[in-house]
């Protein structure tokens, strides 16, 4: 581990969190992360090659999938604005090879993982898998192996191959040692994945993962109808058999005890299915053997529901009602995330961005958006020099019992090049500068109690006014010195009397592949608003803005939640009762619902 780092062991829980997991993955390992043992851009064979601080040697064993086998960096180099080891651990092979591999825990169903092995590929040995003490009779039984998508089989074979022993082996590398011949060929552009290839979320994840990582809950299955965890009962249950509790208990206790200083817990969670209930007793576990660590928890909702399916809606009203209680009640703080206007039954167009054209009946889509917010959002605790911790960020935001937060972002920030922050910032006017991604309904007319805001991606120069001697000041903003500055005075002119935290940050969202194209053609490769025709580059980075808010919305959403539950006959939903949850259950759900709701009510901002 790198010294100083605050670790952060991440559970996915679910298909639709597999998928925003996969998307935020491949975005850790595209980000500029730090100094020394901690540069995962040195690790992306698939980019264009480094400046000339970072030297292009390359060992004879890098795997192609990115963020699995380490080399050593430039120790002058100064640590970058991310830390990445808050969120990845070292490791070695069988053979002896470093590897940097996510620090996480996911749990889903059986037939969710298509090609991708359970144990991963990074510490196979194929000597062992052929060694067989048993001289007797034998009898083999194979599954059928799923064929990899067009996308992995070419990002697998533009990198190398797994020799006979089990080490990855560059192919560009003849004699299969030193660093890689330089070429002046140029950079074969990386394939890019069709949205009828992706099925499920290891169809395009590019990192490589622990065998410790993946845990599959055999008896339930992610296709077909039958034998579905389609119920927050189920969910509970779950990890209520020892066989799960245990391998869950068992992976927890490898992860945190190598950590030098672990600062929590986040927890990616479907809440529209049966995982709720998984979620519910997963963060039950962490707050009552991890004491005093931060919980924080995203309660995940794939795209708006439909009216053609009553029994799914139901069941998704339920299990988010049941969830977001429930992991309230045990994490530090909640954050439901959607692009669907509303957690009720009544369905709500998706949430538009200006500069975005996606499809929301695709989770490779949505979970691409939704992942771009929580690598914004997340920022404060994985910095190199923030004192923030998971704790801190919680203990500002949830203050007088409100746990369950909001959040929204503005993807990407429109900023034209040929203006500046305070420009940009004074065009929104007295409206909310960001995208609602909670399914909370409009924000404005809401109160806001207490926000955590982070603006990355915007250079420099953009930061403060660069109007010319004598000319008329448009607004305050326009006279404060630093970018970090503007934020702040931005934000306390919209909400004058509420505890604002904000990070301004140079390092942009990269989305290149295997990232959708869903940007329009007025943005520049680095996502700004063209004031010109259309370049034709491919978006490949871009500047964003996101916060969580404790806001009074969730007064009224989590009212209507409460109000809509109490007008359903459960006689006519008597399979969600029979799979763990009884009345007397939803009583108190309601109750706990109506007093959470009054939590957003009146009372006050954190300053007077």
């Amino acid at each position: 581990m790198a010294g100083g780092a605050r670790e952060v062991l991440t559970l996915q829980l679910g298909h639709f969190a597999g998928f925003v997991g996969a998307h935020w993955w491949n975005q850790q390992v595209r980000a500029p992360g730090g100094g020394p043992g901690a540069a995962l851009r040195d690790l992306q064979p698939l980019l264009p090659a480094c400046p000339s601080r970072h030297p292009p040697s390359r060992p004879s064993s890098v795997p192609p999938q990115d963020a699995a086998l380490r080399e050593p960096t430039d120790a002058s180099e100064p640590p970058g604005e991310l830390c990445p080891d808050v969120l990845y651990r070292t490791g070695r092979t069988l053979h002896g090879q470093e590897t940097y591999t996510p620090r996480l825990i996911l749990m889903d169903l059986k037939g969710s993982l298509n090609s991708l092995q359970q144990e991963g590929g990074l510490y196979r040995d194929t000597q062992l898998d052929a060694a067989i003490a048993w001289q007797g009779k034998l009898t083999t039984h194979k599954e059928e192996v799923h064929p990899k998508t067009p996308y992995l089989q070419n990002l697998l074979s533009a990198e190398g191959v797994l020799s006979s022993d089990g080490i990855w082996r560059v192919t560009s590398i003849p004699s299969g040692k030193g660093p890689a011949p330089r070429t002046t060929a140029p950079t074969p552009k990386p394939p890019v994945p069709t949205e009828g290839s992706i099925r499920v979320w290891s169809d395009f994840l590019r990192v490589h993962l622990h065998p410790r990582s993946i845990c599959m809950i055999q008896k339930y299955n992610h296709d077909g109808e039958a034998g579905r965890l389609e119920a927050f009962g189920q969910g509970e249950s779950v990890l209520k058999e020892p066989r799960y509790l245990e391998e869950l208990e068992d992976r927890l206790h490898f992860y945190v005890e190598e950590c030098d200083y672990l600062q929590g817990f986040q927890i990616l969670c479907d809440l529209h299915d049966g995982f709720s209930g998984v979620g519910a007793k997963a963060s039950e576990l962490l707050h009552d053997e991890y004491s005093g660590r931060g919980i924080v928890t995203w309660g995940l909702l794939p795209g708006p529901c439909s009216l053609r399916e009553p029994q799914k809606n139901v069941y998704r009203l339920l299990n988010t009602a049941f969830g977001l209680v429930h992991l309230s009640a045990h994490s530090s703080l909640v954050c439901p995330l959607s692009l669907g206007g509303s957690l009720g039954l009544r369905p709500e167009p998706p949430v538009h961005f200006p500069h975005l054209h996606y499809d929301a009946t695709l989770p490779f889509h949505c979970s691409a958006i939704l992942a771009t917010a929580l690598d914004t959002v997340t920022v404060p605790y994985r910095l190199h020099s923030s004192p923030v911790s998971m704790v801190h960020l919680a203990d500002m935001l949830n203050f007088s019992g409100k746990k369950v937060v909001t959040a929204g972002a503005t993807i990407p920030f429109p900023l034209v090049p040929s203006q500046s922050l305070p420009d940009t910032l004074v065009q929104f006017g007295g409206a909310a500068p960001w995208t609602p991604l909670s399914a909370c309904g409009d924000p404005s007319e809401t109160r806001c109690f207490a926000q955590s805001v982070v603006l990355r991606g915007l250079d420099r120069v953009y930061h403060t006014s660069q109007l010319p001697p004598g000319t008329p000041v448009p607004s305050v903003l326009h006279t404060c010195p630093t970018g970090e500055e503007v934020l702040a005075q931005y934000l306390q002119q919209q909400q004058p009397r509420v505890r604002s935290s904000s990070h301004l940050l140079l390092t942009p969202c990269k989305v290149g592949p295997p990232y959708p194209h869903l940007f329009s053609s007025s943005l520049s490769q680095q996502g700004l608003v063209l004031d010109g025709p259309p370049t034709g580059a491919a978006v490949e980075s871009i500047p964003v803005l996101g916060a969580l808010c404790s806001s009074s919305s969730l007064n009224r959403t989590l009212g209507d939640v409460a109000e809509e539950l109490t007008k359903l006959d459960l006689r006519r939903w008597a399979s969600f009762l029979d799979a763990g949850v009884e009345q007397g259950d939803l009583e108190e759900l309601l109750q706990e619902l109506r007093s959470l709701a009054q939590c957003y009510q009146g009372g006050d901002s954190l300053v007077d």
